[in-house]
């Protein structure tokens, strides 16, 4: 479970860097801009929900002792 955290995490900063370069901020709602800073906003949701699963992980080890 560690492991799929970390390569999801890679993955979602991998998009959000790629994503970020697809912003046009002279048009900033048009179609490529508006889809790629909702793939950054999902991308971030994804990273913090993931870092909630890994601390919840590391509370329920800790609370088995």
């Amino acid at each position: 479970m560690k492991i799929f955290t970390y390569i999801v995490t890679v993955l979602a900063i991998a998009l959000i860097i790629y994503n970020s370069t697809k912003i046009d901020f002279s048009a900033l709602f048009s179609n490529e801009s508006i889809v790629a800073l909702i793939t950054i906003l999902a991308s971030l949701c994804a990273i913090a929900l993931l870092q909630i699963l890994r601390i919840s992980k590391k509370i329920e080890a800790k609370s088995r002792l």
